[in-house]
């Protein structure tokens, strides 16, 4: 099983992030109403769980962070299923979900391609996949963009992929990446991923707050 970066950290991360209200409605516009198998995959502390069961989803939450799955189980009650899982080897059978929600995980992954190869393989043939992640031309160990205010300043080392070590100067010390690391992958190697797992991108959008010149984010849909 992948390595659980997040046990140990689970009640802090909880306490300092929350979904912001454009990251709900947009979670709600791009997976839509059900009825119909949701699967929300790295659910961490289960942020989006009760946004798909309020949208008439049948939830499961996988993670592989057993103390993430236990504030989740706190939050979602009676909601949702929760599964401690790797991302890239689902317990599900092929197309047995019609959607499959993951929200900013592609920078705590190490296989981020296998993970959207096991997402398309559980999709059903008229199903969706919703992704929601950090901006990689914005964020990652090239740019020093704390808090995602200001404007950007960008240093080389934008085309290498893999996991780094976030610390120094270009990330807040105070952060969730100085406790648990990070990965980044360029925006052309991340957009890859889905087309090489059969899938189709029919939605992109790089939401920005109104005081804010640069996406922090980037959302899509995608779609057999």
């Amino acid at each position: 099983m992948a390595t659980a970066h997040y046990d140990g950290v689970a009640d802090w991360y909880d306490q300092h992030f929350q979904p912001s209200p454009q990251v709900v409605d947009t979670v709600q516009r791009l997976a839509g109403p059900g009825p119909g198998n949701a699967l929300d995959l790295g659910c961490g502390t289960g942020f989006h769980l009760r946004t798909l069961a309020e949208l008439g989803w049948s939830v499961t939450g996988v993670d592989v962070s057993e103390d993430q799955l236990r504030v989740a189980r706190e939050r979602a009650g009676e909601v949702a299923d929760l599964v401690q899982a790797d991302a890239a080897n689902l317990p599900f059978p092929d197309g047995s979900l019609e959607l499959v929600l993951s929200a900013f995980t592609h920078t705590d992954l190490d296989d981020f391609a296998g993970t959207i190869r096991e997402a398309a393989r559980v999709l059903a043939p008229t199903g969706r996949l919703v992704y929601l992640g950090p901006h990689p031309c914005f964020v990652g160990p090239h740019s020093a963009f704390i808090e995602a205010k200001g404007v950007p300043e960008l240093h080389p080392g934008y085309r290498t992929a893999g996991r780094y070590e976030a610390d120094g100067e270009r990330v807040s010390p105070h952060g969730i990446r100085a406790r648990v690391g990070a990965v980044h992958l360029p925006l052309g190697t991340l957009l890859q991923a889905f087309l090489d797992g059969g899938l189709r991108i029919d939605a992109f959008e790089e939401p920005v707050l109104p005081d804010r010149e640069y996406p922090y984010w980037l959302a899509l849909r995608a779609v057999r």
